[in-house]
């Protein structure tokens, strides 16, 4: 919900299912990720340990990473 993006790392992502979780670099916790909120074209998957960017969003399941970019 915040103009600042945030960065983090991918703790895993399941591509068959389609989300996962990313580990914010300021040791803040844990941010829920969906495939169909990460940019891009084509097929939208994200690999355990890549840097990305990105909003977080609060939701009422708990913070989720929105517009997910790899940094």
């Amino acid at each position: 919900m915040g103009n600042t993006k945030k960065y983090g790392r991918v703790k895993w992502f399941d591509s068959r299912k389609g989300y996962g979780f990313i580990q914010l670099e300021d040791g803040s916790g844990d941010v829920f990720v969906h495939f169909s909120d990460i940019e891009g074209e084509g097929y939208k998957t994200l690999e355990e340990g890549q840097r990305v960017k990105f909003d977080v969003e609060k939701t009422n399941k708990g913070p989720k990473a929105v517009h997910v970019e790899k940094a």
